[in-house]
Formats: C-alpha cells, structure tokens, sequence
C-alpha cells in the first residue's frame, strides 16, 4: 500500500530508551510514528496528527498520563494505550476512567505489545472517517433508521430514542447529534446492538474486544470484566443514559447487559 494508506500513531514518553522501542514496534507494525517526551507537547501531537493509535505513559513530569489522557479525550478518540510500571488494580481503573483503551504493565514484551496495537489497528476499518471530533461533527446528520436484527451485522445500527450507529464512518449520533466516543466504547456500543435483543455477559464483551477470540471466555480475567464495567459507565454517561431509567442500554443482574433497540422496551428486572 502507498503512503496515504499507512495509520499514524503517537508516542508520548518521557524516557528515550522506552520512546525508542515504541517507536520501532508502531513503525513495524505500519505506522507513521510522531514521538513527543511529555504530556503537554503530547496533546498537541495528537491535535495536529488526529493519530490512529497514541501510546501514553503514566509517570511523565509537567502533567501525568492520566491527565493527558483527560486533555486527549476531550478532543480526540484515538485508541490510547496507556503504558505503565504501577500494577496495582486502582491505577488501570483510573487509566480507564480517564479514557484509557487498554493498560500495558512495564517492563513489557514488544512482540506482545505489538500484537496489541495490530489488534486495537484491526477493530477501525481501513478506510473510516479520521478519530478526531471534527470528523465526528462531519458525519451525516441525519441518518436514515435501520432496524436492527439478531442475524444481520448491517453498518448502519439504529438504537432506541434516535441512537444511529455508523460502523462504516465510525461516527455515533443521538438525533443528529453526534457523540465522541472511544474505540473500545465505540466497539462495545456496536457490539450490543449487532445481538440486541439479546443479551451480552461482560465475559462475552471482554472477548469480543479481542480479534480472533470470537467473544468467548477464553482468556477473560475478573480484571477484564471490571475494565468492561468501567468502559461502560462511561459509554453511559456520554450517550446521557441511566441506569435506573435507560434509554439506550440495560443492565441484568448476574447476567449481562442488553441494547434496547426500537420497538423494545427496558426489562423490569434492569438495575
């Protein structure tokens, strides 16, 4: 493939051996890699760059990844790789709540991490609108509705109350308007309405979001299942969906969570 077909990527480190070797697994794995050593030229790179893919440290002077993670996602839905050597549970929830796709512990193997990126590069099609929110603001304002059902995985998915899901521009909008959603959000989101009514069990959304796993739950940690909890209260806040009252997304107790699709209605056992 030409050049304009490569995927960018940004590396925000402070330590140049780390930088470094990121730089050489995103190049390897086909990116034209931007690399910055700290959070405030970081969030700059990912403005003028509109990356693919952004990995980010956690301890960096000036402002920490988690705060440049939080100045990202409010421009930007690049998929962030926060890269980290606190390994405590607390530390990746909160990389998660800040808007964090995936948590990677140092010391990390590169093989591994590349692996992660080529699967995190594999859930955007080649092709769909740029990451950034202007690309958003650009998409078709006003969808036409598409019934979802159980057996068909159409581009286009249609919630309840106006929820359009474009998987082909990668674009969510609630009644034309148009919401910034993170790749693993995003990929949840999709994910549930291609099975509504159905229901899916976190286990099953932890897997789905692993290429070639086909939703199992092979390989799915207690931790996996709490990041899935997380991804998905802050799907909820963004889509301005509550638990108690849903419009768009239901949760069943021990069981899984549900998309309510039009026609549907929210189950009186939701919580």
């Amino acid at each position: 493939m030409g050049e304009a077909a490569r995927q960018t990527a940004v590396v925000i480190d402070d330590d140049a051996d780390v930088r470094d070797l990121l730089v050489q697994v995103l190049t390897s794995a086909g990116f034209h890699v931007f690399a910055v050593d700290n959070g405030f030229d970081g969030v700059d790179a990912v403005r003028g760059h509109d990356p693919d893919i952004t990995t980010l440290d956690v301890n960096m002077p000036g402002i920490d990844g988690y705060e440049t993670a939080r100045r990202i996602r409010e421009h930007s839905n690049t998929y962030i790789l926060l890269i980290t050597a606190l390994t405590e549970e607390a530390d990746a929830v909160l990389g998660f709540s800040v808007g964090a796709d995936d948590v990677v512990t140092k010391p990390f193997r590169a093989r591994e991490l590349r692996a992660r990126v080529l699967a995190a590069q594999r859930r955007r099609p080649r092709g769909s609108a740029p990451a950034g929110a202007d690309s958003a603001r650009d998409a078709d304002p006003q969808p036409a509705p598409v019934a979802v059902l159980p057996s068909a995985t159409p581009s286009r998915l249609s919630g309840n109350a106006g929820l359009v899901v474009d998987r082909a521009t990668h674009s969510v909008t609630i009644d034309g308007n148009p919401v910034l959603l993170t790749r693993t959000e995003f990929e949840l989101l999709a994910t549930l309405l291609e099975a509504a009514p159905e229901v899916r069990s976190k286990a099953h959304l932890a897997g789905a979001l692993r290429p070639g796993h086909g939703g199992g739950r092979s390989l799915v940690s207690d931790a996996d299942e709490r990041a899935i909890e997380t991804h998905m209260t802050n799907l909820r806040r963004k889509l301005g969906d509550s638990v108690a009252e849903p419009r768009f997304i239901e949760t069943l107790r021990a069981v899984g969570y549900r998309a309510i699709v039009p026609g549907g209605t929210p189950s009186t056992s939701t919580l």
